[in-house]
């Protein structure tokens, strides 16, 4: 019989998936799966329980928010043999369920994760012991997405970023660095970056270039360099918001990478998947092309 791990993060949006339980694992088994479900308990909790219990499963599915899915495959990627992944996304924003087309409905999402095709993504190392799997990013607003209390996600969703969005505003500031990828570099003070794997950040779509593959290889990155003025702050909101074609900004880049080293005067915060990612000065950003396979709409 095959085996699937089931791990819920039951604080995720508005636990929409705990009255769905039952029908979801009567999904699982009615495909002949033998379920072991586990929920977790605490921070970090999804990826030792999936390195524990992961080994010899078929398919692994899991139910939460972005935070959740990259405490997963930051398992999976622990495992020797590593199993498909099904998702039931139940986050606040779900930016990377929208990349890969899943269902918003809990029971459409878990048929999908027992029927659907599992095909390869690419999977991001940053440092030597961190993974991200659609987005690590720096500067302006990134520490919204893990300083919003889950009370206020779960309450307001994709709103409640926005609140906590408007009260760092005074707190904006640059950081000097040096950025170098295989086809270049830039220096100078940035006021964002952004190194992602995915149609949608934040809940925004126009943020992301719209050429976007899950299994190229390639990041895609934006580096907004810190205004001098209200003009040039102008500016780069009226390039960001730009529905047709972008033309070249001296103040925002956009290019791909496979693999990328900053380095900054002073430790950056960074953000992994929507959560805290620690402080560094320096790290290298590396694309793990085709490393997991993802049930995919």
């Amino acid at each position: 019989m095959k085996r699937l791990l089931f791990v819920i993060n039951p604080r995720s949006g508005k636990g929409r998936i705990k009255n769905k339980l039952m029908d979801v694992v009567d999904i699982f088994v009615k495909k002949g799966y033998r379920v072991e479900t586990y929920i977790t308990q605490c921070p970090l909790d999804a990826k030792r329980q999936v390195i524990s219990r992961g080994r010899g499963a078929d398919l692994i599915v899991c139910s939460g928010g972005d935070g959740t899915l990259n405490e997963v495959i930051s398992g999976i990627m622990e495992l020797k043999k590593t199993p498909a992944l099904g998702y039931i996304p139940a986050g606040s924003t779900n930016d990377y369920a929208a990349s890969l087309r899943l269902p918003k409905q809990v029971e459409k999402a878990a048929r999908l994760a027992v029927e659907g095709k599992a095909c390869p993504s690419d999977v991001g190392k940053f440092g030597e012991d961190r993974y991200f799997v659609y987005i690590a990013g720096f500067g302006a607003f990134t520490e919204v997405s893990y300083l919003t209390p889950q009370d206020k996600k779960n309450l307001l969703g994709h709103q409640a970023y926005m609140l906590e969005a408007v009260k760092s505003l005074a707190d904006i500031r640059g950081r000097k660095m040096r950025v170098e990828w295989e086809d270049g570099a830039l220096e100078g003070e940035f006021l964002f970056g952004m190194v992602t794997n995915t149609i949608s950040v934040g809940g925004f779509k126009g943020l992301v270039s719209g050429d976007v593959a899950l299994d190229d290889g390639f990041f895609e990155v934006l580096l907004i360099r810190m205004p001098r003025n209200p003009l040039e702050l102008s500016n780069i909101v009226s390039y960001l918001l730009m529905k047709e074609e972008r033309k070249e900004n001296e103040l925002v880049y956009r290019f791909k990478a496979k693999r990328l080293k900053v380095e900054a005067e002073e430790e950056v915060d960074w953000v992994l998947d929507g959560e805290f990612g620690g402080k560094r000065r320096e790290v290298e950003i590396v694309n793990l092309e085709k490393r997991v396979h993802i049930v995919r709409g």
